[in-house]
């Protein structure tokens, strides 16, 4: 009798913060190659927490803002990469802060990169988007699906 092997996965958890039909992205830079790309901010859950209570301290700890959290995910996919990955979207509101770039706590991950800008993104019109973004089908996808969602593309 042979044993199936069950993969464990991993769920990111991340916000989709949105004020004004603009969007909040981070980018990150690696360090030893100098990369960067934009990514929706968020990560792992907590011992303990909620995915509510994980989105919003990952929102804080990687944007600066505070935010208000829809408990109902928009958005969750497996991670075109990584086959043992799922993200998970939430809707965010800013209530409070200034967006600005964060940091990542775990030295596993800070080791790794750092986030180095955020920006806000025209959910309407992704003509005025950075090259960067367009161009990287790992955030560009997810985000096209979430303004399909929202109602921002037909």
């Amino acid at each position: 009798m042979t044993r199936k092997r069950t993969l464990k996965r991993y769920t990111r958890y991340q916000g989709a913060i949105i004020k004004d039909d603009h969007i909040l992205l981070i980018k990150h830079r690696e360090h030893e190659t100098g990369r960067s790309y934009w990514i929706f901010p968020g990560g792992g859950i907590e011992l303990g927490e909620t995915e509510e209570e994980c989105v919003k301290r990952e929102m804080k700890e990687e944007t600066n803002l505070d935010v208000k959290v829809v408990p109902i995910p928009l958005d969750e996919y497996d991670e075109p990469l990584r086959a043992d990955a799922i993200d998970r979207t939430y809707l965010c509101e800013p209530i409070g802060g200034r967006a600005s770039p964060g940091y990542e706590p775990e030295p596993e991950v800070s080791s790794i990169y750092s986030i180095v800008e955020v920006k806000w993104f025209d959910l309407r019109n992704e003509s005025t988007w950075d090259s960067l973004l367009v161009n990287d089908p790992l955030t560009y996808i997810p985000l096209q699906r979430l303004r399909k969602k929202l109602g921002y593309l037909t």
